[in-house]
């Protein structure tokens, strides 16, 4: 089992998902000899809570992280990490590690501090290297990395992720350190792979592109246009300056599609990539814009100039389609239909019985998700869901979303002095969410709000209100 993670790769980001500026044959060749997905979903439309969802089996109405939160705010022990999954939750990896597999994660984190009960070595992982805290892992040539609970000083001095400069030429040299630490990931992966081809193995690899800051070394900048770029980036929506944002922007996804080559070559050389299943998706939407007064949207991304949502309403943070349809391939040589695209929706709370199915192994109670195997393997297309949908997301002004059927339901600004109503929205015909059907289906709105007061548990760390179900 190999699972590849993106990080804020929009759904058109890829070329097999329509992208035309920036190459990503080793993607495009994993669709090709596998099954991509048109309507799967992350967790939760930012980082850490999408990753709790997908490692624990819960959607965000039960599940323990429902947001970023840095783990100072609640345990002050802690300067580094993110609020720390609890140890009572169940993760992927510990189902695995029971049942005799060797696990490791190579990446971003986010899921709790070293040291806390959500370090991934107490949440199933035989070995971690990468970044613990999401915040460290806005630099790519960081301080350090951790190996377990050993910190990996990798770059003196380090490249500080984000910096401001108003004027004078900005030049990429100015932001490239010694160590580029997404290069030196990959590379512990690939050991680990050639290290464990005799036995059962879960690689978790939440890779950190293409998530700003941008600055990718000069030679993947250096394979786009120069004719792209005629402004710079100045920090002025967050993250470092680039003198080419445009072409740092596609060098990271260039990056993250080279470094998914080199993990599918780690299984071929090892001889066991035809018994892998690979699974490659993304924690969320692409990056959102930031202050009025730039075109360039949070740390220079520009995914109008890419058309990075495809068409899609909304970005990163936000529970419009563009902020949570992601793209999802799938490959398993000889039970997976190569070439094969599905419509079927589904999202991160699948991934626990859908791996555990695939892997044989019984999947504990209480998952809010379904095994999507059924429909990877052919047995049944498309799935009819038995289980609901559902987003409740407590950052951006607090969102709830409920997926009924074809429909959509959001609502947003929950958690300000004025709540906005109901959105419907039919996606079999409208998949940008143009036009609002709320007048006409005010049976689906109570049939979403009955669904929010049975699948919604309180949590005082990430408390969403949402009139009409559990307030006044």
């Amino acid at each position: 089992m190999v699972f590849l993670l993106a990080d804020d790769l929009g759904w058109g980001e890829l070329g097999c998902y329509g992208q035309r500026k920036i190459p990503t044959p080793h993607l495009d060749g994993l669709a090709a000899q596998g099954m991509r997905f048109t309507q799967h979903y992350s967790g939760a439309p930012v980082c850490a809570p999408a990753r709790c969802v997908l490692l624990t089996g819960k959607h965000l109405g039960h599940a323990e992280v429902r947001g970023n939160l840095q783990a100072q705010t609640r345990v002050p022990e802690f300067t580094e990490g993110q609020y720390p999954l609890s140890a009572q939750a169940t993760t992927l990896a510990e189902v695995f590690r029971r049942a005799g597999y060797a696990t490791a994660a190579f990446g971003k984190w986010g899921l709790g501090p070293v040291g806390s009960t959500g370090d991934p070595n107490r949440q199933g992982f035989d070995l971690f290297f990468g970044y613990n805290c999401q915040a460290v892992a806005h630099s790519y040539y960081p301080p350090h990395l951790w190996r377990n609970a050993e910190r990996i000083p990798l770059n003196t001095p380090p490249i500080p992720g984000h910096a401001r400069q108003a004027e004078g030429d900005i030049r990429l040299e100015d932001w490239i350190g010694q160590i580029y630490a997404p290069s030196r990931m990959v590379a512990e992966a690939e050991r680990f792979i050639a290290d464990h081809a005799d036995r059962p193995f879960f690689v978790y690899l939440p890779f950190i592109e293409p998530h700003v800051a941008i600055h990718p070394p000069r030679e993947l900048v250096e394979r786009f246009p120069a004719a792209w770029d005629d402004a710079a980036y100045r920090g002025e929506n967050g993250y470092l300056p680039h003198p080419r944002p445009r072409a740092g922007y596609a060098a990271m996804i260039a990056d993250l599609d080279d470094h998914v080559g080199r993990v599918l070559a780690a299984l071929e050389r090892t001889g066991v990539a035809g018994r892998t299943l690979v699974v490659f998706t993304s924690d969320n939407g692409s990056t959102h814009p930031g202050r009025a007064g730039s075109r360039f949207h949070i740390g220079g991304a520009d995914p109008p100039f890419f058309n990075s949502t495809a068409g899609l309403r909304g970005y990163k943070g936000s529970v419009y389609e563009g902020g949570l349809r992601v793209p999802m391939i799938a490959r398993l040589p000889g039970r997976i239909a190569a070439g094969s695209v599905n419509d079927t929706p589904g999202y991160f709370a699948d991934w626990f019985p859908t791996l555990c199915e695939a892997a044989g192994l019984p999947a504990p109670d209480g998952l809010d998700g379904e095994s999507l195997w059924p429909v990877l393997t052919g047995r049944e297309r498309p799935l009819a869901r038995r289980r609901p949908m559902l987003w409740v997301f407590p950052e951006y002004g607090g969102q709830v979303a409920v997926r009924l059927g074809a429909f959509k339901l959001v609502r947003q600004g929950l958690k300000t002095a004025s709540p906005r109503p109901w959105e419907v929205y039919d996606l079999s015909r409208d998949r940008a969410e143009a036009h609002d059907l709320a007048a006409q289906h005010g049976d689906l709105i109570r049939e979403a709000e009955a669904l929010l007061r049975r699948e919604v548990s309180e949590n005082p760390v990430f408390p969403v209100p949402i009139p009409g179900v559990n307030t006044p």
